[in-house]
């Protein structure tokens, strides 16, 4: 019985594992719904970070202790800028995964000992504890990688918009920077909320949107659009064709995007096809073994 109960807590945990580094695929309605949604109201912030207060409070003395191991690195760093988290909240919690997974064996030891009497020596739980502790401590940054990369996708689309919008505008006469203000005005997000903010800043501080563009593309580690502040500084010192470069590289930018979807699609064609691989097998395995179980009884 001991052991049935061991196996549901170890099924269970792989399964929340899996899902929670795999989940779900949201569907396209409420992905729509939440872009076009206003911003939530301050009480819900507050409910929201109450609810993940917890894991900062277990694992916040930690927190020296990962950065001194080099954490966070400018990567996870840049990948916690776009997807808005707390860098010390991060911490805390890779530091509460690794205690779990540090605790986990040798509490499943104690539990077989005290129940079933099962001696497990001390290394088998040693050498599972470090390894557990180490895939739960990159666990959360694996799943911020797969939101950040989302997020950035969903940049270079609102971006590759607003330089369309951009072209067009100027094509109509306006200048350079109101055609990008119009531009950025137009699309929903999070995308173009912090653009939005960047040329807003500029506006306030009288200085040039081309340096907070390229900020706001190093600080979220774009490289598209330091690439289009690039451009725009240059138009605006040395008089090149704005309109024929923001059109060459919202030319590029959507040759890129169907590229990667074309490869995308390959590999989701790819992935369909191991299943059927796998059922053709099983399936010529149904047939055979009766051929195969009456020649042997023969034999």
């Amino acid at each position: 019985m001991i052991v049935m109960l061991l196996g549901a807590l170890f099924g269970a945990g792989t399964t929340a594992l899996v899902y929670g580094l795999r989940p779900p695929r949201p569907a396209l309605a409420d992905v729509l719904t939440a872009l076009n949604a206003p911003a939530a109201p301050a009480d819900s912030r507050t409910h929201e970070s109450d609810d993940t207060e917890w894991a900062t409070r277990l694992g916040k003395r930690a927190v020296p202790v990962v950065r001194a191991l080099g954490f966070p690195t400018p990567s996870l760093r840049a990948d916690l800028a776009v997807c808005g988290m707390d860098e010390e909240q991060h911490l805390a919690g890779k530091a509460v995964c690794a205690t779990a997974g540090l605790v986990a064996p040798w509490a499943a030891v104690l539990v077989l000992r005290l129940g079933a009497g099962i001696e497990a020596g001390w290394w088998v739980p040693s050498v599972g504890s470090l390894a557990l502790a180490v895939v739960l401590f990159f666990a959360p940054d694996l799943s911020v990688h797969r939101q950040a990369d989302q997020r950035r996708r969903e940049m270079r689309h609102t971006l590759s918009l607003v330089l369309d919008l951009t072209v067009i505008a100027l094509a109509g006469g306006a200048g350079v920077q109101q055609a990008l203000a119009q531009a950025v005005a137009a699309p929903q997000g999070w995308s173009a909320m912090r653009l939005r903010h960047a040329l807003h800043v500029a506006q306030l501080t009288r200085t040039s949107p081309w340096s907070h563009l390229g900020d706001l593309g190093r600080h979220l580690a774009v490289g598209d659009l330091t690439e289009l502040a690039s451009t725009l500084n240059l138009a605006g010192s040395e008089g090149a064709k704005i309109r024929g470069s923001l059109a060459a590289k919202a030319r590029a930018m959507r040759r890129r995007r169907i590229s990667q979807a074309d490869g995308a699609a390959q590999a989701a064609t790819e992935r369909m096809s191991l299943p059927v691989v796998g059922l053709f097998a099983a399936f010529l395995l149904l047939i055979g073994y009766p051929a195969l179980a009456h020649v042997m009884s023969i034999t």
